[in-house]
């Protein structure tokens, strides 16, 4: 009878030694992936701020990235076929760029959308672009400087919901009477099309020349007399 106590006794120790070592492995699985967890770093996603100064400008894409930019002059598909710009970004005043901004949520809703062709243009460049073309029927003189160069101007067109480019009879900085916005020998989808950009232009504040469809100045109220400005804008951000 002892020999028989002797063996239960002997296999229920072995029994919780095992139980024991058992728990102790699960117990380091355990730690271990938790240490795994806690040394897992999280993911940051780096937010770039503004890099000019949002008082006096405003790079339209910081506002809404439905606009299209694509700035003429940051390539050589332009008058002087030269590229002028380092690279395509669109500045121009707070309060200009707001009206735009409202031009663009007026057209998405009839399924259009803006295409930025030049905006604010630093007066370095308007003197590059007279040297190239020293003509004022084409080019404002750098001495007087243009409504670009107040960055209170727009040069743009319309596109479609799939993003491509209405026809608007004749090509950007167009030199000829197909480009007035008088000339009414077009067909109708054209004049269709230029009547659409001219009305909601006009309904934020924004109003055309006569010899450039694509040309739109701010004059909301009294119009602003904004500074001639050199600001030339990074192009790494």
């Amino acid at each position: 009878m002892s020999r028989i106590l002797f063996f239960a006794l002997l296999l229920f120790t072995l029994s919780c030694n095992t139980a024991t070592t058992e728990k102790e492995t699960d117990q380091e699985v355990v730690e271990t992936v938790v240490e795994k967890k806690v040394q897992l770093e999280p993911i940051i996603v780096e937010k770039k701020l503004p890099d000019y100064d949002t008082t006096i400008w405003t790079d339209i894409l910081f506002l809404d990235t439905t606009i299209q930019v694509d700035m003429k002059y940051a390539t050589i598909d332009n008058f002087v076929k030269e590229k002028m710009y380092n690279c395509s970004r669109c500045f121009l005043r707070p309060e200009v760029a707001q009206a735009v901004i409202k031009a663009q949520q007026i057209l998405v809703k009839k399924g259009y959308g803006l295409k930025m062709l030049d905006c604010y243009r630093p007066r370095p460049i308007q003197q590059k672009l007279w040297d190239k073309v020293p003509n004022a029927s084409y080019v404002t003189p750098p001495s007087k400087g243009s409504m670009h160069n107040r960055g209170s101007a727009v040069d743009l067109t319309l596109v479609d919901s799939n993003g491509k480019e209405l026809d608007m009879g004749t090509g950007f900085d167009y030199f000829g009477k197909e480009a007035h916005q008088d000339y009414l020998e077009h067909p109708q989808e054209i004049l269709d099309n230029r009547e659409l950009l001219r009305e909601t232009m006009r309904s934020v504040g924004l109003f055309p020349i006569r010899t450039e469809w694509w040309h739109y100045y701010f004059a909301k109220g009294a119009p602003k007399n904004y500074e001639l400005a050199d600001m030339i804008w990074e192009c790494d951000h």
